[in-house]
């Protein structure tokens, strides 16, 4: 298989792997205020049994919360967003479809559960209900670049873009959306143009590991190693670091593997 067969493999297969093994955050993408670091949850990999100790309690009271008031918006909202970061997808995406049956036009709860939908892999439904979730007299940048995240899961890599662009007509030079832009360019195959936009992302926001991720992912395929383990290991424990750097080393020396059938 070539080169270019490999990084043109289907989107949402190829943007999957590339996130879960780097840690990346979403799919930014994506973040879905990040993929991708996109979608603003954390990662699958999340289990009940990684929450730590002292979140428990807290996730408990807002669970009583919840079953006190099932049809009060901000709380469903706010357990639904803790229920995407302990990793608990499904039941955030039922708490939400349920308080949008009771307040359908409330677009807070819209927004919140169009990302639980993009969470938990139900993208074309995703992009459906975040188009509910704001107007164009009213647009919401975070929003718009959730629906480019959902549109690269759904290989429509250039319309994506097209609301990456919105939204930086928006916040321009905003991290999160430049990095969700980058991956988009880089699924497909124009890895200069990943490189270019990553790399604005992370002048200008160089504490993001998300986005020293994403970049260093895009390095990483144009054979750059060295420099994708820089920034791999930046700011990171070296047990951490070392897993990162294994990681990237594993998914480079498959892409290699591809590339010489």
């Amino acid at each position: 298989m070539s080169k270019r067969s490999f990084l043109a493999l289907p989107p949402a297969r190829y943007l999957c792997s590339a996130v879960l093994i780097l840690a990346l955050g979403g799919c930014q993408t994506t973040g879905i205020e990040d993929v991708t670091g996109a979608l603003g949850g954390k990662q699958e990999s999340v289990a009940k049994a990684d929450i730590k100790a002292d979140a428990r309690p807290e996730m408990d009271a807002l669970r009583e919360r919840y079953r006190a008031k099932p049809s009060d918006p901000a709380i469903a909202i706010e357990y639904g967003k803790a229920l995407r970061d302990s990793g608990q997808r499904a039941q955030a995406v039922a708490v939400l479809e349920q308080a949008v049956l009771a307040h359908p036009g409330n677009k807070a709860l819209l927004a919140s559960y169009g990302r639980a939908l993009a969470d938990s892999g139900n993208f074309q439904q995703a992009f459906d209900v975040l188009g509910r979730a704001h107007s164009p007299e009213d647009p919401d940048w975070r929003i718009l670049s959730a629906q480019g995240a959902v549109l690269d899961q759904l290989g429509r890599n250039e319309e994506a873009q097209q609301y990456y662009a919105a939204a930086l007509k928006i916040v321009p030079n905003e991290p999160t959306v430049l990095s969700n832009l980058g991956l988009s360019y880089m699924l497909q195959n124009n890895l200069s143009k990943a490189e270019q936009v990553l790399g604005r992302a992370h002048q200008r926001n160089q504490n993001d590991a998300r986005v020293r991720a994403n970049l260093a992912l895009v390095l990483g395929l144009q054979g750059r190693e060295a420099e994708a383990e820089i920034l791999v290991k930046a700011d990171l424990p070296p047990d951490q670091a070392a897993a990162k750097v294994a990681a990237l080393r594993q998914l480079l020396a498959k892409k290699q593997q591809r590339a010489d059938k």
